[in-house]
């Protein structure tokens, strides 16, 4: 593999485009041994090296913020950071500097894609410790749902200094919530009922509140919530933002924004953040199978574009390099990469010169390309979040996707985790997979009959 070797001499050379040396990956790497498919994509035209007309941009330019890019509080990207919350999420991207500048929102955002931190860090940057009241109120419609939000709250502020976060729900002992209230609060985390009749008794004094947010609100605008919720908002300041958060828009959701935003900024990320239409499959395997079950995944399914996930960027260089040894050419993309050959790695494998692509969860929302109909998993992600995300690379735009996860031992808990976060089903990998699932216009069954059985331990 002397020729590999040569390859892989270092990124300024390559620019993370890594060649086959064998003729599996054949001239110019459009053909590929596990599939006779056409490469899907835009073709450059000879004239220039990008095409006329195409310029090469920053794909990610407006995904990659930094959460110190919005002049937070040290004390609370601290306690950000040690969440484990690296980089913000689309959702917390669109909120953040909205949500600092008093504004309304209206937003659209599955569980699992960061709305909590969408909501909980401007209101925590805007908490003033000097003020002994209660100046911002999280109304959610379930106890589960109040204690997740208040516990997550209280980690994030834990350098504040001082922010004294509460959960009240219904049944619980009614005094104690009296006696706490009795003390200083600066932030409520309620389900509407409990803390409508602390309101009423005038325990919880809400009238200086100054931001109030509601999560899940299609279910606390739903008939069992809905009027005391109208209640609730009856004794706030009438200058007070309200940060609304839904995964559907009922007629309930509309009317409630007519009624009570104040031009709110709308946020819509259902449509990127989907599972329709991507079939997810996880193989358990060892570590030192990986490699061994990714080759079998090549040679068996029937792939448009792929992209492979590792979870560091070493591990993304060293897959890349085991990759193009098995033969098969692959593009390769991490933080540490140089911005022109970053942004000609995305430019190229988006018009199809290559099929497969290695990278880091930097690029996961960078990343928009119709032809992708297999994403891999090959080291699994940590939260659900960051798994919404990569398989939603597939199945774009109602497109039919492909997610396989190489769960090992380490993983299963995680695995678990995330099928209940998103409410979801990661099935077994079957000995064998219908291509009709992710392959476009796949309707021959002489087709499917010629389809080769996948190995039951790959």
């Amino acid at each position: 593999m002397e020729n590999t070797a040569a390859v892989m001499m270092g990124i300024s050379k390559q620019n993370g485009q890594l060649r086959a040396p064998s003729s599996r990956s054949g001239p110019g790497v459009l053909s590929n041994p596990f599939t006779s498919v056409p490469t899907v994509g835009q073709k450059p035209a000879a004239d220039s090296p990008e095409g006329p007309g195409i310029s090469i941009v920053d794909v990610t330019a407006t995904k990659g913020n930094e959460f110190e890019d919005y002049c937070l509080k040290r004390e609370l990207l601290m306690g950000i950071f040690e969440m484990g919350w690296e980089k913000p999420s689309p959702v917390q991207e669109e909120s953040i500097p909205i949500a600092l500048s008093g504004r309304d929102i209206l937003a659209r955002a599955k569980n699992g894609t960061g709305k909590s931190g969408a909501y909980l860090i401007p209101m925590l940057e805007r908490i003033d410790l000097k003020k002994d009241h209660v100046q911002a109120l999280v109304l959610v419609p379930t106890r589960e749902l109040a204690l997740q939000i208040s516990q997550i709250s209280i980690q994030i502020s834990k350098h504040l200094g001082g922010v004294k976060v509460m959960a009240t729900t219904g049944g619980t002992n009614l005094r104690d919530d009296i006696m706490r209230l009795d003390e200083i609060v600066h932030v409520i985390v309620a389900t509407p009922g409990r803390i409508l009749d602390l309101i009423r008794k005038g325990v919880a004094k809400v009238d200086k509140v100054q931001i109030m947010i509601m999560d899940e609100a299609d279910k606390l605008l739903s008939q069992d919530f809905v009027l005391l919720v109208e209640d609730i908002i009856s004794f706030l300041d009438k200058n007070r933002q309200i940060l609304l958060y839904s995964a559907t828009f009922p007629i309930t959701v509309q009317k409630f924004m007519a009624k009570h935003l104040k031009k709110p900024y709308e946020i819509n990320l259902m449509e990127e953040l989907t599972l329709k239409g991507i079939t997810q499959y996880y193989a358990y395997v060892t570590e030192r199978q990986k490699v061994h079950c990714l080759n079998t995944l090549f040679s068996r399914l029937q792939i448009n574009q792929s992209i492979i996930f590792c979870n560091s960027t070493q591990r993304v260089e060293l897959l890349a390099k085991k990759i193009t040894q098995l033969g098969y050419s692959c593009f390769y993309i991490h933080a540490k990469m140089m911005q022109e050959y970053r942004n000609r790695v995305f430019h190229d494998f988006r018009n199809g010169l290559c099929r497969n692509l290695v990278c880091t969860d930097l690029f996961t929302r960078g990343i928009d390309i119709q032809a992708v109909n297999v994403v891999i998993n090959f080291d699994f992600p940590k939260n659900a979040e960051t798994y919404l995300h990569r398989i939603g690379r597939s199945g774009r735009f109602g497109h039919l996707g492909l997610a396989i996860n190489l769960i090992t031992a380490e993983d299963r808990f995680n695995l678990k985790a995330i099928e209940d976060q998103l409410v979801t089903e990661i099935k077994p990998i079957p000995s064998s997979i219908d291509k009709s699932l992710y392959v476009a216009e796949f309707h021959s069954a002489d087709d499917q009959a010629e389809q080769q059985e996948m190995p039951d331990d790959p």
